[in-house]
């Protein structure tokens, strides 16, 4: 038998996939007109990625499909398939979805030759009739397995696969792997890998009770592709594979655009609050007010008007409405108006993957601005130690994306001795702003400290502020230090006290001193006019003296020159 060019045509174009992830993994989808080999233990998802791919493609790309069953009846695959929104029915009521039935009979007894010819020259008249691009093969080896050896086999291969590429159909071909790790597929069936254009291998196991899905791209012909595994989901709008930022990655819009915290004092330490689409970390201890401070982001939003979604991992939704209105944060007004979205997982369970599935959901349901992850510590749990970091950079990047301001808490271990622990998950370096809170032990009270780490394009504070909860609100004390130590509570309050008595007590003897020291000038000044009095005396008889003395003088010249005169008339008197 003449076997077609198994060569990808040049350029290789691809067939969208209709899943999330897979695009981008396969860099744009799987090779059109070429044959894809599906393979995967029981239960890992061949059955819901293939008849995913054909109803995208019959509905949203033009291009009719067969689905060829070996395995399940077409009434059962579309009954399972009804919970994902395909509308099934629909597509096979406008014949552009066509299922053929090939399940060998359960009593069927294999006597002389056996091949697949038959069935093929059903399909090229069903495919030409349709004008069908894509098709199914699901469950190849229920067929195989009724051939009496491994040529036999081989040889029906062949013939399918030169069938697929003289049809130039894009084909998905699935094939089950042994259970386990391991995942090999059987010997006899193996070898298509290597005939295939592309091969993709699922795994589905269970790591300490939780499940764990994984998709890897083996190999792709002719093009690009991601070579790592990848998480992956079946949701309930079917199947969704997490794709991991990639070098090349269109960066999020960003703006300098400022969002309130909640708290008026945070805000200024902040230099206005946090930017609109950052991503915040809340890290502390049980009971060091990270709800708190979750909560009145919250509240702050929605007065707003922003659509806001607040995930609670540790409380019921109902409880942590009542635990917030304690300190003056009430929320219930905004549930009430659908503003505001409470969600409690606190007895979900499952993957990390299952977790970041559902939050994306719901936000994007609910249309949400800002969205509230408490705490987001939870995604590490027993079990998802491995991908919960990886589902934690993928929720940020997500969130940035869609430009939704995201504020997480995460736990720390109170027995551990980390004074500023980073988070669990270790994202505390992609966070844009960290805000840490801990214990403050004096005077044998413990007392809420909150310190700034980072934040990133704008100047903060870098002390460390008393956070105070009343039932008037929630807000941070001024910093006070006595000795270089910073003191919060009782402490501080006796400090401060012991400090106005001192005060008081100053003030009290300076008034007194002030006192003291206005009688002294006054008596002074008493002094210093009495002396004055008696040196204007002074002066007064110094000038009358003086005045008397020329007085004196006067009267003494005037004398002398009489008497002179008189003299002088006797001498005249004389010479007559």
């Amino acid at each position: 038998m003449k076997q077609a060019s198994t060569a990808p045509p040049q350029g290789c174009p691809k067939a969208l996939t209709g899943i999330t992830g897979l695009n981008e993994m396969t860099d744009g989808g799987l090779p059109m007109g070429r044959t894809t080999l599906l393979a995967g233990g029981p239960g890992s998802g061949k059955t819901i990625l293939a008849l995913q791919f054909l109803a995208h493609g019959a509905r949203d790309c033009g291009e009719p499909g067969i689905f060829v069953a070996f395995e399940e009846t077409s009434q059962r695959i579309v009954a399972n398939a009804g919970g994902f929104g395909w509308d099934l029915p629909s597509l096979l009521e406008k014949k552009v979805l066509y299922f053929l039935d090939a399940q060998p009979a359960p009593d069927l007894v294999l006597a002389g030759n056996f091949d697949l010819s038959g069935m093929l020259a059903a399909l090229e008249g069903q495919a030409g009739a349709m004008r069908s691009k894509r098709i199914v093969i699901d469950a190849l080896d229920i067929v195989l397995a009724l051939l009496p050896d491994a040529m036999a086999k081989r040889r029906e291969i062949y013939r399918l696969h030169d069938w697929l590429l003289r049809h130039r159909m894009t084909a998905i071909i699935t094939a089950k792997t042994g259970e386990g790790a391991e995942s090999v597929m059987p010997q006899s069936f193996g070898f298509m890998q290597f005939m295939v254009d592309c091969s993709i291998v699922l795994n589905h196991s269970v790591v300490q009770g939780v499940s764990q899905r994984n998709l890897r791209v083996q190999k792709y012909r002719g093009s690009a592709f991601d070579e790592n595994e990848s998480p992956f989901l079946i949701s309930k709008r079917g199947f969704e594979v997490a794709v991991a930022r990639t070098l090349g990655h269109v960066d999020a819009n960003v703006t300098n655009e400022r969002v309130s915290s909640g708290i008026e004092r945070l805000d200024t330490m902040l230099g206005g609050g946090y930017y609109r689409g950052a991503s915040v970390l809340i890290t502390g201890f049980p009971g060091t007010a990270k709800t708190t401070l979750s909560g009145a982001f919250a509240e702050a939003a929605c007065r707003r008007g922003e659509p806001t979604m607040f995930v609670s991992f540790d409380s019921d939704g109902s409880e942590v409405v009542r635990n917030l209105s304690s300190v003056g944060i009430a929320l219930d007004a905004y549930i009430q108006s659908g503003c505001l979205s409470m969600i409690s997982a606190r007895t979900i369970t499952g993957s990390a993957e299952t977790y970041l599935v559902r939050i994306k959901m719901l936000a994007q349901e609910h249309g949400a601005r800002c969205l509230v992850i408490d705490p987001v510590s939870t995604l590490s749990k027993s079990g998802n130690e491995l991908t919960a970091h990886s589902v934690a950079e993928r929720l940020i990047d997500w969130s940035k994306a869609q430009g939704i301001t995201l504020v997480c808490t995460s736990l720390l271990d109170e027995m551990s001795n980390q004074s500023e622990g980073g988070s669990p998950l270790q994202i505390s370096t992609l966070a844009d702003t960290w805000i840490h809170l801990n214990y403050l032990v004096q005077a044998g009270e413990r007392n809420r400290g909150m310190s700034i780490i980072k934040s990133r394009g704008t100047a903060h504070s870098n002390q460390v502020r008393e956070l105070i909860l009343s039932d008037t609100g929630v807000t941070l004390a001024d910093t006070y230090s006595a000795g270089g130590e910073v003191l919060m509570g009782t402490l501080r309050w006796e400090k401060e006290s012991a400090e106005r008595v001192s005060a008081e007590l100053a003030e009290a003897a300076a008034q007194l001193k002030q006192v003291q020291l206005d009688a002294e000038e006054a008596e002074l000044e008493v002094r210093l006019k009495s002396v004055q009095t008696e040196l204007v005396a002074k002066q007064v008889e110094k000038a009358l003296l003086i005045r008397a003395i020329e007085s004196r003088e006067r009267e003494a010249a005037r004398g002398r020159s009489r008497m002179a005169e008189l003299r002088g008339a006797d001498l005249n008197m004389a010479a007559e």
